[in-house]
């Protein structure tokens, strides 16, 4: 039989669960009726569920964060987010965290019933994974749109969620984007999948850590040489602030 501070965890973690799908469906009525604001306008709006979500999950699921090198972010352009992805926690912390943005998605997320809807008035770059060379060319194409338009980019290189201790082969999409848009990279560690597992309904207690590191130009270089650089700080700062002992060593 489960003590009781662990039912009263679940409890918590029910509650949160409920305030997420509760969120979800404000998030597709709002996204619905300022489609035809601005992109700022919509997002002001639509960062609610952001900034709700994380105060119930600090408040009754014991978990709070903590970013480091908030200096790195650059003020004079829009850049390309490159974050490690173990979670949905850090979609919501970098929403907190970064000038406005969207993200590059799998095109199923748009078709989910209301968080799906509420999605779409960000103008994510949704794309089928098994596309190939059709989806890095949506990746580049769309993407420079949104950087025009003074829009953050968040790619996840890693293509879908990693288990927290695991690496992952980074994919070639987002240094493609980087190197034909001249934008620069911006890359990110954090450990949301310690506390927040993808397929677990109990959370863990205790602080995320969110990395920031020193902006990687773009201009004149190589997609593959723009990836390795990304990859090799973002795991190693993972190695860094990892509670797993043994995460492991990244050999750049």
């Amino acid at each position: 039989m489960f003590k009781a501070k662990t039912w009263l965890h679940y409890f918590y973690s029910l509650a949160f669960v409920s305030t997420m799908f509760i969120s979800s469906i404000y998030v597709s009525i709002i996204g619905t009726i300022f489609l035809p604001f601005s992109f700022l306008v919509r997002y002001k709006y639509i960062n609610f569920y952001s900034v709700l979500n994380l105060w119930v999950l600090k408040h009754l699921c014991r978990i709070d964060y903590r970013v480091e090198g908030t200096e790195n972010i650059p003020k004079d352009e829009a850049c390309i987010i490159f974050s490690k992805h173990q979670s949905a926690l850090e979609t919501m912390i970098v929403q907190r965290v970064f000038p406005p943005l969207t993200f590059v998605v799998k095109r199923e997320l748009l078709w989910l019933p209301f968080f799906g809807w509420g999605l779409r008035s960000i103008d994510p770059i949704g794309i089928d994974r098994k596309a190939g060379r059709r989806a890095i060319s949506q990746i580049v194409e769309q993407g420079i749109d949104r950087l025009k338009k003074g829009i953050w980019i968040v790619i996840f290189p890693e293509g879908t969620r990693s288990k927290p201790g695991t690496t992952i082969p980074y994919k070639k999409g987002g240094g493609i984007l980087a190197a034909k848009s001249g934008h620069r990279v911006i890359p990110v560690a954090h450990t949301a999948g310690e506390y927040w597992p993808k397929g677990f309904f109990s959370r863990q207690t205790g602080t995320i850590v969110m990395s920031i590191g020193p902006a990687i130009e773009t201009k004149g270089r190589k997609a593959d040489e723009i990836m390795a650089e990304a990859e090799c700080w973002i795991e190693k700062k993972m190695k860094e602030i990892s509670t797993i002992p043994t995460y492991p060593e990244f050999k750049c």
